[in-house]
């Protein structure tokens, strides 16, 4: 598998994001999105040995398009300049948590959690972190979820405390998060290294009880 075929285009596209490039090099893109969808095949072969929910995604339900195609997306440029994939049960764009590989040179990483719930799920989350706050600090700070999240839980929080909850509350500043995600980095060398898909199962396997918590907070009616 030529990885390095995945940042080679994308370095391309970095420094020519327009239709016509893109019309030109469109063999190219295809060899790359190959070549990334066979990783991520990979990748999601070993995170369904132990996560249950993804037993029956396929990688190409994963994969986001590179094309920008929504509101998240701005900048007048027409294409991302990564590739990514979002390990989610019922596929990438669905409700739930689940994990993440996006490529991108010099700026890869690797991730899980849940990025922006809507306003239902939001609102769980909040509640499952206020009624278990034991249970989730224990999975923050387990000692190899830190060693390979050193950065914890990322996100944007709200300003103000969320309707409901007391300014005082000692979890406020957890309540106050829209997202809930953890990321490592990944090099460009780590990329291109032949155990790279065993490490980075290492890592989701890891991040699999965050997962479960926001998918038990999520599921709940």
């Amino acid at each position: 598998m030529n990885r390095a075929a995945i940042l080679d285009f994308l370095r391309g596209l970095a420094a020519n994001n327009n239709k016509p490039w893109m019309d030109e090099h469109r063999a190219e893109y295809h060899q790359a999105r190959a070549v990334f969808k066979e990783l991520v095949a990979e990748v999601l072969q070993g995170v369904q040995r132990f996560e249950p929910a993804l037993q029956t995604l396929t990688a190409g339900e994963t994969m986001y398009r590179i094309n920008k195609n929504d509101r998240f997306q701005q900048g007048q440029e027409p294409y991302k300049r990564h590739m990514g994939a979002g390990l989610k049960a019922e596929g990438r764009h669905s409700r739930w948590a689940g994990y993440f590989l996006t490529l991108e040179p010099g700026n890869s990483w690797l991730g899980a959690g849940k990025w922006q719930p809507d306003a239902a799920s939001l609102q769980r989350i909040r509640q499952e972190i206020h009624y278990s706050s034991e249970a989730f600090h224990a999975l923050r700070q387990y000692p190899e979820f830190v060693r390979h999240f050193p950065d914890g839980l990322e996100g944007d929080r709200l300003q103000r405390p969320p309707k409901g909850y007391d300014k005082n509350d000692p979890d406020i500043e957890w309540l106050k998060m829209k997202s809930f995600l953890v990321s490592r980095p990944i090099s460009d060398a780590e990329l291109l290294q032949p155990n790279f898909v065993e490490k980075a199962v290492e890592s989701l396997h890891i991040a699999q009880p965050l997962v479960q918590f926001l998918n038990q907070a999520i599921g709940e009616e």
